[in-house]
Order: C-alpha cells, then structure tokens, then sequence
C-alpha cells in the first residue's frame, strides 16, 4: 500500500480520470511553482475503477482552479488547511478560459498576432461549447461531442 504524507496547507484533487493528472500538472502550472506536488497514477478506486490523485501543498490563492472545471468538472478539489479538509470546491465550466485551448481559425487575428492571448467564452452550457473572442470559432469539448 503507498503512503503519501499529509498535507498541511494546500489542495487535494481527487477522482482524476486515469491518466489526466500529467495534463493537469500542465494545466495548472505546477511545473512553474516552487511549492511541493504529489502525484499519484492510477490508484484503485471502488466508484473509478482506477484514478489519479494530485496533492499540492500550497496556498490555495497561488492556483488557477477554473481551469479544472473545463477539464472535467467531477473531479473533487479538497481544501486542506491545519492539515485537515476545510471545505470542498465544486467546479464549474469557466465562463471565459484564456490561453487554454488555442483558435484553430487559420484567418483569426491570434493566427498573425502570435503574442495575443487565445480567449474563448463559454457560449453554450448545456453543449458545452466555447466561442473565440476574436472570430467566433466555435470549440466544443471533447466529452461532450454531438
């Protein structure tokens, strides 16, 4: 049985999809923190079968959580502080994600300008569809293809 050590000021992210925590790791920037990660692949999981677990202990301001919801929305984010959980944060799909996913319209001002920043809106919840701020190009998430 693998022990990880208990956090005493950060978040613990639970119930990752098997295999999604590297991205994650991307996603958030962890490789640009100085702060201390664990990571923890394909653990057993009685409702996942398997997954992944991400611990960070770090102040809970120093992390851009919103992208988490665009990723995938039922992953558990734990708020550890004293090392004990805190609170729970639900995510959502953020309203406007920038600099995540990139513009695919070859005649999109983001094309030329290589320095300005991809922004995309959330157009449709329910779809969960996202629509460039420059051209309109839609982008619509892979778990939810129609």
């Amino acid at each position: 049985m693998l022990n990880v050590g208990q956090l005493n000021e950060g978040v613990v992210l639970d119930h990752i999809e098997a295999g999604k925590s590297m991205s994650i790791y991307k996603y958030l920037k962890l490789d640009r923190m100085d702060c201390c990660v664990a990571i923890i692949k394909n653990a057993h999981s009685n409702k996942m079968g398997k997954k992944d677990i991400i611990k960070v202990e770090c102040p809970i301001d120093q992390l851009d959580l919103n992208v988490l919801g665009f990723i995938d929305h039922r992953i558990t984010v734990n708020i550890i502080q004293d090392g004990t959980i805190v609170s729970k944060k639900d995510l959502k799909l953020p309203k406007k994600l920038v600099n995540i996913i990139h513009c695919k319209n070859p005649r999109c001002i983001t094309s030329i300008e290589q320095e300005l920043d991809h922004v995309f809106f959330l157009a449709d919840e329910e779809k969960e569809v996202y629509r460039c701020q420059y051209c309109e190009e839609k982008y619509r998430s892979s778990r939810k293809k129609k």
